[in-house]
């Protein structure tokens, strides 16, 4: 599926201060960027990576007074598909040993203290048919809801709540799932259909020797995803991390399939 993705981002930074923007689609398998343009203004020295690990391509600068950085590219992100039941939950033993780090807990996903609750609630289902029967708890019973949340709520929180955005919904689901013994982590994505449409979190499980993409919010289609950047949770997959402070001007994200 081709789709053209823009995001926009004015922010003032004062005092000047390093910043990182993970905003580039990820050169990833099956994910082809057909064209790219980026455009900070006013114009500074910048530094684009290739983090592997992670699937990002992180931008660095040092950055003061009021900054657009203007990112806009034309993606073949390939046919994504949902979730089959019948993925089958591989053995520790048998996973790549680059997939061991996401069945531990994180700083906003604490696993270790789920497993009874997912054992009871769960425990008679495995591989697929277990992560879609998370993804319906989370439906179920947690309220997508702005406002009660902040940058420090953690899958533990967003339990005891029951309410949350994107991010919450994900963390509560790789938060689950890690507890269940199956490999999850966060990616951030650009998300078709997305309203408001804005920068989206998602997460995805290893199963049957490969990755899966689960929106547990249910607000964008799979298909219809744009793969930004992949990790242990939001800590990860931040689009704008900074070593000082900083402040939003105005943000726009569009999607659009073509």
């Amino acid at each position: 599926m081709k789709l053209r993705v823009r995001s926009e981002l004015v922010y003032r930074f004062d005092p000047p201060t390093d910043a990182i923007f993970q905003i580039h689609a990820a050169h990833w398998p099956g994910q082809r960027i057909l064209e790219e343009t980026l455009v900070l203004t006013p114009a500074v020295p910048f530094r684009e990576d290739d983090a592997a690990d992670f699937g990002a391509r992180p931008l660095r600068a040092r950055l003061s007074g009021e900054v657009t950085v203007l990112y806009e590219a034309l993606v073949d992100n390939g046919q994504l598909a949902g979730l089959p039941p019948g993925a089958i939950q591989q053995d520790w033993t048998d996973l790549p040993a680059d997939v061991l780090t996401y069945l531990w807990p994180s700083r906003y996903c604490p696993s270790d203290q789920f497993g009874r609750f997912v054992e009871r609630e769960f425990g008679t289902l495995s591989g697929g048919a277990r992560v879609l029967a998370i993804v319906a708890w989370i439906a179920e019973n947690v309220d997508y809801r702005f406002g009660v949340s902040d940058s420090e709520t953690t899958a533990a929180r967003t339990f005891i709540d029951r309410a949350g955005v994107c991010r919450d919904f994900t963390h509560l689901g790789i938060t689950l799932c890690r507890a269940a013994g199956i490999p999850a982590r966060a990616v951030s994505a650009y998300a078709d259909q997305l309203t408001p449409p804005d920068f989206h979190a998602v997460f995805e499980v290893w199963l049957s020797d490969g990755w899966w993409l689960i929106d547990p919010t249910g607000l964008a289609p799979i298909p219809g995803l744009v793969r930004i950047a992949s990790g242990r949770d939001a800590a990860d997959i931040a689009f704008l991390s900074t070593q000082g402070t900083c402040e939003m001007i105005r943000q726009a994200i569009t999607v659009e399939a073509v």
